[in-house]
């Protein structure tokens, strides 16, 4: 199964994620089919915190990806804020 789901990145106390696509057995940090965008959490403004391709994001919504529960909360955050990239 094709997960869309965060990868930890950066360093110890200050991370920073990629949002992926990967097979459902890969390991977290492991290897993915593509990188669809980024949340950092420590950044100050909003339109630098997160960013998304919406179109490979409904792409592989179609193809049957299935969405972790943080990235469907952090998709809907940035539906609501109008940050569309």
């Amino acid at each position: 199964m094709i997960k869309i789901r965060l990868a930890r990145h950066g360093v110890k106390k200050k991370p920073f994620y990629k949002i992926i696509i990967a097979d459902s057995k890969s390991p977290r940090d492991g290897k993915f089919i593509e990188k669809i965008g980024f949340f950092n959490p420590f950044s100050k403004n909003e339109k630098e915190k997160i960013h998304i391709n919406l179109k490979r994001l409904e792409y592989w919504i179609q193809k049957g990806a299935q969405l972790s529960d943080r990235t469907k909360y952090l998709i809907k955050k940035t539906k609501k804020n109008n940050i569309i990239i």
